[in-house]
């Protein structure tokens, strides 16, 4: 008799990510690829995380290579609040987040902490694909809020949450992915006002906050929480360096209702007990060494003319066959396919005919819980040069 492993009945609601499936395809020589989601590995501050290394490592070597406490590093902690404080995030003490291994593992808390099977959970449309896979896998329904070149609708938002009441709203208000929207200070006033008028929790998920091209985005959500009578208690935000210092070292945080941290942080016991304390180390002295505004100034300049030469290139080269709105910030182009002119209206059937091409970008369908826009396509712009877009783009234009 065959053997069959008793798998979870929750496997059953998720599936493997498109994108990691898409990377298979990209052993091809010469591919061009616009389908990470990855920041430019050339952009690391590697000299600043040497150093800080070495100091972690000098000044507290116990504390960098030892286990730690569940909710972080308290350096770190420190370190992080003063970091939420510079970008007007006024009140954050180290008292109010726990660091967490990436923004990633944020979610799973939420998850773990809020979701029971069946609840309702109101995302946006698209959305960031494995915050779909990890709801999913902890029983929710998702809910899709339309999202247009502004952001989340908030109209469509509140006519959403008073039919299905959800335990929670997950929003990236700013430069989301894939959208690359920015929700106007309007809109985030308003979703706010609505988290209190309709008692709703909101999840603000801010990890590409600081990468903007040009005039800094509105308040974050929790920024703005101040003017918003009741808005504080019933908001959530989640941070992370893993897009603007470095994914490896898989530090991020949650900012939150103190009851909310406790049960998180005893749920992250379960898990991993603690993030790497010797990342935490890290990251906490690289901070302290006041580094990160040069960083941010040159990975800014860097991806706005990448964006720049994107969208011209797309504009140039597959002309009225795609529309788009130019990023402001953030990693990505959020285009939809037209069909004009007879051209391909499809993301996923560009996909294919873009890899024979030797382009490779990730098509928009799965980035929806819920009636998926086939017409839709991600690029990211962030690891490939100014030269290697316009090619990558050119060769898009022969496919479509």
């Amino acid at each position: 008799m065959t053997f069959q492993l008793p798998f979870a009945d929750r496997l059953n609601n998720v599936e493997t990510s498109a994108i990691r499936e898409l990377f298979k395809l990209l052993g091809k020589p010469g591919i061009i690829s616009f389908a990470g989601g990855f920041p430019d590995s050339a952009m690391f501050d590697v000299d600043g995380i040497r150093e800080a290394v070495n100091a972690a490592l000098t000044e507290e070597p116990g504390g960098a290579l030892q286990y730690g406490a569940t909710e972080g590093y308290n350096p770190l902690r420190e370190q992080l609040a003063a970091f939420m404080t510079s970008k007007g995030n006024q009140g954050v003490t180290a008292n109010d987040l726990i660091v967490t291994t990436g923004s990633q593992q944020a979610l799973d808390l939420l998850g773990k902490t809020l979701v029971s099977p069946g609840d309702k959970v109101i995302v946006e449309g698209p959305t960031f694909l494995a915050t779909i896979q990890c709801f999913r896998l902890y029983g929710a329904e998702l809910i899709s809020a339309p999202v247009d070149g502004n952001g989340v609708d908030t109209d469509e938002l509140e006519k959403l949450i008073e039919e299905h009441k959800p335990k929670f709203v997950y929003l990236i208000p700013t430069f989301g992915n894939p959208s690359g929207a920015m929700l106007s200070l309007e809109r985030r006033k308003q979703v706010l006002e609505m988290a209190v008028k309709h008692n709703t929790l909101i999840v603000e998920d801010d990890p590409y906050g600081d990468l903007y091209f040009g005039e800094a985005p509105p308040p974050s959500l929790l920024a703005l929480s101040a003017s918003v009578p009741g808005s504080r208690e019933r908001l959530v935000h989640c941070g992370s360096l893993s897009k603007v210092l470095s994914p490896g070292l898989r530090v991020g945080w949650m900012v939150g209702p103190a009851e909310l941290l406790a049960k998180a942080t005893m749920c992250k016991q379960f898990s991993d007990a603690h993030t790497s304390t010797f990342a935490q180390a890290t990251a906490a002295q690289y901070l302290k060494a006041g580094r990160m505004p040069a960083t941010l100034a040159k990975v800014r300049a860097v991806y706005a003319e990448r964006a720049m030469t994107m969208g011209n290139a797309l504009r140039r080269e597959l002309g009225d066959a795609i529309e788009f709105v130019q990023p402001q910030g953030g990693l990505f182009v959020w285009a939809r396919l037209t069909g004009k002119g007879g051209k391909v209206a499809d993301g996923g059937e560009l996909a294919k005919r873009a890899i024979e091409k030797g382009v490779a970008f990730v098509p928009g369908a799965p980035f929806f819980a819920s009636n998926p826009d086939h017409a839709t396509l991600r690029l990211s712009f962030a690891t490939v040069g100014v030269e290697k877009i316009e090619e990558g783009v050119g060769r898009l234009g022969q496919a479509v």
